[in-house]
Parts: C-alpha cells; structure tokens; sequence
C-alpha cells in the first residue's frame, strides 16, 4: 500500500527568472553528473506579432525529485527552494500549499510519487 504524500512544492513560475539556480542546487546536493537533475527548468517560447516573444521558465520536478528528504527531515528545505534566488518556490504541506495556488495564476503544486 502506497503512502499519501504529505508535502510538495509550490512553484510560483510567474516569477521564475530561467536562473537555473535550482537545477545547480540539487545536482549539487546529489553530486550527480550532468545531465541528471532533480528539477529542470523549462523554457517556453510563445512567439508573438512583430517578431517578439514571451518567455516563461517553468521549474519542472523529474522523477528524480524526493524533495530532499534528507534535508526536510533536519527542518531545511529542499535545496532547490533554499537557493531559487527569485523566490519563487516553496516547500510545505499539500494541504497548506492547494490554499495558495488559487492566490496566484501561474502556479504548479507538485507532489512526489
């Protein structure tokens, strides 16, 4: 029987600034190779008229992700948030973190498997 997960993270990608910060902290905390990451930040392009585009960064957790559980159980966050220098994620329970998401437009609630 599979455990209901309790926590996740809220990623707020209005905000999102492609820094990659995240994606380095958490192959940092792993000490994996490139190429493997817990968190990857996605760039999406939506071209618009006039030879312009928009530009969203969607930091997006891979099957990798645990959200640091080695971390949270010493009461630190995982190391994606404790270093996301736009501030825009955060670590908490689900229950707490689904009363945000309609605060905001563009925001993801992600829960680990």
């Amino acid at each position: 029987m599979t455990k209901t997960p309790e926590y996740g993270l809220l990623i707020d990608y209005e905000y999102c600034t492609g820094c990659h910060t995240c994606q380095v902290a958490c192959a940092q905390e792993y000490h994996w190779p490139a190429g493997m990451v817990g968190i990857k930040v996605i760039e999406i392009v939506q071209k618009l008229p006039h030879d312009k585009a928009y530009l969203t960064y969607l930091p997006f957790p891979t099957e990798l992700c645990v959200l640091c559980k080695q971390r949270t159980k010493k009461g630190l966050e995982p190391a994606c948030v404790a270093h996301c220098m736009a501030g825009c994620m955060k670590y908490g329970r689900i229950e707490d973190l689904s009363k945000e998401m309609f605060k905001k437009a563009k925001v993801v609630l992600w829960v680990p498997h």
